[in-house]
């Protein structure tokens, strides 16, 4: 083989690399404190027969930030301006991270969205009314979406425990995090602020899937 010949071979060899790395890389995506509603509890705490009101679109599909905001209220504090994410739901819920839950005075367990059984409840209230939920506050457990080619492609699948590891400025790893697939999703990993900000993480940084 010529010199020449090697240098190509190289080359291709390289650019195929490239291609894999960035098939693997996951964008991160920062979730802030929110809340998710009902119909029947967004009536109560905006006002019969409303609805929510866009602000911007989330990465994932169908899934948009509203104008309309609450406070959340527990038994030692709370937070004004939390934001309602659309659209309604079918059960109403409160996302929030470890360093909110003392300041609220609840122990909300880390959770998949919509495994609310058991878990602390918040009041709710808007400019029309309040709403006391008896359960429905978490801390969400870190999670990654994705669609089912790109599961095939990371030799993952649905309900998956990875490991994954950080490329932001301060390098980390996170385990315990939840796959999901759906041919309805987005590709991104969602972490809450106290985990973006113990590795330095900002939106659309990204993070990889750990090989064992």
């Amino acid at each position: 083989m010529s010199n020449e010949e090697l240098l190509k071979l190289v080359a291709q060899r390289v650019a195929e690399k490239i291609r894999e790395y960035d098939t693997f890389k996951i964008p991160i995506g920062v979730s802030n404190r929110h809340v998710h509603v009902t119909q029947e509890h967004l009536e109560i705490l905006f006002g019969k027969g409303y609805a929510l009101t866009k602000k911007s679109d989330l990465k994932q599909p169908g899934q948009y930030a509203s104008n309309e905001t609450v406070t959340i209220r527990g038994p030692k504090g709370e937070f004004n301006r939390v934001r309602i994410l659309g659209p309604v739901r079918s059960q109403s819920q409160v996302e929030i991270s470890k360093t909110d839950s003392f300041r609220l005075g609840i122990r909300p367990p880390i959770r998949e969205s919509g495994c609310l059984t058991g878990t602390p409840g918040l009041e709710l209230i808007g400019p029309k009314g309040s709403v006391m939920l008896p359960e429905g506050a978490i801390v969400a457990l870190r999670h990654i979406h994705m669609t089912p080619q790109q599961a095939q492609a990371m030799g993952v699948k649905d309900k998956d425990i990875v490991e994954v590891e950080t490329f932001g400025e301060r390098h980390g790893v996170f385990g315990d995090v939840l796959v999901r697939v759906s041919d309805k999703f987005s590709l991104e990993m969602h972490v809450d602020v106290d985990e973006a900000n113990a590795c330095a993480l900002s939106n659309n940084d990204y993070v990889m899937i750990r090989r064992k």
